[in-house]
C-alpha cells in the first residue's frame, strides 16, 4: 500500500538535507580567532602562483568591488550540522576569477588565503564549479563582519569551512596540500553528501601525496 496523500505531500516539500545535517532557520556565527578589521585602503586581492603568464595579479578593494557582479541561490552545510538552505548569495564567480586571471595548464588545486594566514585547499573542478562565488552580499544585504565581510568564498557542494570568510586571495597549484583545517583533521575533500568530514575518513586519491 502507498503512503496517505498527506503523509507523502508532507515528506515532499520537506527540504533534502546532506546526512547528519539539520535544517537551521538563522546563520549562526562560527569563526576561529577573532574577526579581523577591515581597512580598505590597505585591502588587496592576489591570485599568484601557478597562473598561466607567470604573474601575479591584484585589485584593490575598489577595483574588486567593480568586478562583474552575480548572484546565485544556494545552500551552506556547516561541519558542526546545520545546513541553510536557499539563500541567496551575490559577488563574484570564482569563473570570473579564472577568465580573468587564467592559471597555467598544470594547475590542478587552489590554495584559497584569507586574513591572519588561515587556508582551505580546493580541488580545482571544485573551485571553477557553477556555484562557487567570492560573496560580498547575502540576501541582497552586505555581509557583517562577522560572517565575513568584505569578501568570504562560498562553495556550496562543500562543507563550509571550505569557504574561508575574510578572503585575501588564491593560489594555483600544480599539486595538492592541506589548509588549515585540513591539516588538523578535517577531511581534504569535504563533501557534505558522502558526510566527509574528518581526514580518518578519506579513501586514497582523496588527499595529498605523501
Amino acid at each position: 500500500m502507498g503512503q496517505p496523500a498527506e503523509r507523502a505531500s508532507r515528506q515532499a516539500a520537506e527540504p533534502e538535507l546532506p546526512p547528519g545535517q539539520r535544517l537551521q532557520r538563522g546563520w549562526p556565527v562560527t569563526h576561529y580567532g577573532p574577526v579581523p578589521k577591515f581597512r580598505p585602503e590597505r585591502w588587496e586581492f592576489r591570485v599568484f602562483g601557478a597562473t598561466a603568464d607567470g604573474e601575479k595579479q591584484c585589485w584593490t578593494h575598489e577595483e574588486f568591488s567593480a568586478l562583474p557582479y552575480a548572484t546565485v541561490v544556494a545552500d551552506l552545510h556547516c561541519v558542526t550540522k546545520f545546513s541553510m538552505l536557499g539563500a541567496e548569495w551575490g559577488g563574484v564567480p570564482a569563473r570570473t576569477l579564472l577568465e580573468l586571471a587564467p592559471p597555467a595548464p598544470e594547475a590542478t588545486h587552489v590554495m584559497v588565503w584569507a586574513e591572519y594566514g588561515f587556508s582551505s585547499n580546493l580541488r580545482m573542478a571544485d573551485f571553477a564549479a557553477e556555484g562557487t562565488i567570492f560573496a560580498t552580499h547575502k540576501g541582497g544585504e552586505l555581509l557583517t563582519a562577522e560572517h565575513g565581510f568584505p569578501l568570504r568564498l562560498v562553495v556550496p557542494h562543500l562543507y563550509a569551512w571550505k569557504g574561508p570568510k575574510w578572503v585575501r586571495g588564491v593560489e594555483y597549484m600544480t599539486a595538492d596540500r592541506r589548509g588549515f583545517w585540513e591539516e588538523r583533521g578535517y577531511h581534504n575533500v569535504g563533501d557534505p553528501w558522502r558526510e566527509q568530514r574528518y581526514s580518518y575518513q578519506e579513501e586514497p586519491g582523496d588527499g595529498p601525496e605523501l
